[in-house]
């Protein structure tokens, strides 16, 4: 005979009631049957679960530590039922997204806002994950669709490109540089210089364009996010060039944009898990991702 899902039960119910005769009132059934049922699982585990004090059960040093594997289990048994119960609750059309931290704060409410039109009872998660994480995710078909900066497919998936833009300039509003509306590199010469994180590919492309045009700029500050770039440049400590979401997103009295003179691309795809049951609301999200575009790009137009 092996340990069965009956011992666990009389054990847990022992465990958090603290006596036989509180976990009997529990399991609906007597103290002396689970006193033998738990006398079986001491037999076959080869060691004692509690010691016997006055008449009442004192749980042993292995007995906590099985308790804590126990409740583990439990809980994640509990998080299964309570997800298959919100299913059976859930009303409309569902849409789960995976993307980069930078597109939850400057793509995706804007994208939400335009599908809340089109599909008014729509309920959407979305997971902020950087790469590459995110591209092992929607590989493994986790979510609906996925918002990424890249342009290869991971396994199990197809890339869409959404919207191609240039970098773009951010500088304190009262920058002397404000009063250009295309910057150069050579306009940034001893500036000081608020830059992405050394391994960021866009950080090597913008330092490669500073190099090659020979300007020096001071680099004094650097960080891994755009939206940490943009709140550095709004405090007054130097100036940037950053993706135009998150520009357009953050530009208000501390901080402006401005066009840069050298193309650096910033690309938008859609990533689509192809073995995963299509959502029937993808059409809408395509609709909403192109109503996005056009509004980018007619803001940069306006710069």
């Amino acid at each position: 005979m092996t340990i069965q899902h009956r011992h666990i039960e009389v054990f847990r119910a022992i465990m958090t009631s603290g006596s036989l005769t509180n976990a009997a009132r529990l399991l609906h059934t007597s103290q002396p049957t689970l006193s033998r049922e738990l006398a079986r699982l001491e037999q076959l585990l080869g060691y004692a679960l509690f010691t016997r004090e006055k008449g009442r059960l004192q749980p042993t040093a292995n007995a906590y530590t099985l308790f804590e594997e126990v409740q583990r289990s439990y809980i994640g048994l509990s998080r299964i039922i309570d997800t298959a119960t919100q299913l059976a609750k859930q009303q409309g059309a569902t849409l789960s997204v995976v993307c980069q931290p930078a597109f939850a704060h400057a793509l995706m409410p804007s994208v939400c806002s335009y599908l809340q039109k089109l599909v008014p009872d729509i309920q959407v998660s979305i997971t902020p994950q950087e790469s590459p994480l995110l591209e092992e995710w929607l590989s493994m078909q986790r979510f609906d669709i996925g918002m990424t900066e890249g342009q290869d497919a991971p396994p199990g998936t197809s890339v869409t490109e959404v919207l191609c833009v240039d970098e773009v300039c951010v500088l304190p509003a009262n920058h002397p540089l404000a009063s250009k509306t295309i910057l150069s590199p050579q306009d940034f010469e001893g500036s000081a210089f608020v830059s992405l994180a050394p391994e960021d590919p866009y950080r090597q492309q913008v330092d490669q364009v500073f190099e090659e045009a020979g300007v020096t700029r001071q680099l004094q500050w650097e960080t891994a996010s755009a939206v940490s770039v943009c709140s550095l440049v709004s405090a007054g400590l130097g100036v940037a060039i950053v993706n135009p979401l998150t520009a357009l997103a953050l530009q208000g009295e501390s901080m402006i944009v401005r066009r840069f003179s050298t193309s650096i691309p910033y690309q938008v795809s859609v990533v689509l898990p192809i073995h995963r049951p299509e959502t029937p609301i993808l059409e809408s999200v395509q609709i909403a991702l192109r109503q996005f575009a056009n509004d980018i790009q007619g803001k940069l137009g306006l710069i």
